[in-house]
């Protein structure tokens, strides 16, 4: 893969990871309101909690990946 198209791709994956975090930060405050204004019951809080940290590890996981494809570019 040349070296433009692998940059492409890691800006790609950095858009997507960041994205994700937004996506994933306002739908969990947007859910939280909501069942907050109609009384869910706190085992639903706890699956919301659930579902946005794996989204948050998955991004990690993601810009963890982009790190470390930028270091190894950047050793000779």
């Amino acid at each position: 893969m040349a070296s433009g198209e692998s940059e492409r791709a890691l800006a790609r994956k950095a858009r997507s990871a960041g994205l994700a975090i937004a996506g994933i930060m306002a739908a969990y405050l947007v859910l939280q309101l909501i069942g907050a204004e109609y009384n869910w019951p706190p085992k639903y809080a706890l699956l919301l909690d659930l579902f946005a940290l794996a989204g948050f590890i998955w991004a990690l996981a993601v810009v963890f990946q982009i790190w470390r494809a930028r270091r190894a570019k950047d050793r000779p």
